[in-house]
């Protein structure tokens, strides 16, 4: 998780387009002659849009942007020390 791709995602790209990449990347993740060092690297991404659509989600429910995203790290963060 990078929260300056995660941001730079949020602000350039509507939820929708988000969501529809997250879809696409999850179908290439079944083809079978994915290795893991690509499959690595397509959960990073994915990683990074679902935050994006978390963020976005938190800006709609009327959060200040710079409040969204450090809401979210907090949140992850959180959950990796439990």
């Amino acid at each position: 998780m990078k929260l300056p791709v995660i941001r730079h995602i949020q602000r350039n790209n509507s939820t929708a387009q988000i969501q529809n990449c997250i879809e696409v990347l999850e179908s290439y993740c079944e083809y079978n002659r994915i290795t893991d060092e690509e499959m690595d690297i397509i959960g990073e991404l994915i990683t990074n849009l679902c935050g994006a659509v978390e963020v976005h989600q938190m800006i709609e429910d009327g959060m200040p942007e710079r409040d969204a995203a450090n809401a979210f790290v907090k949140k992850v963060l959180g959950s990796i020390d439990k």
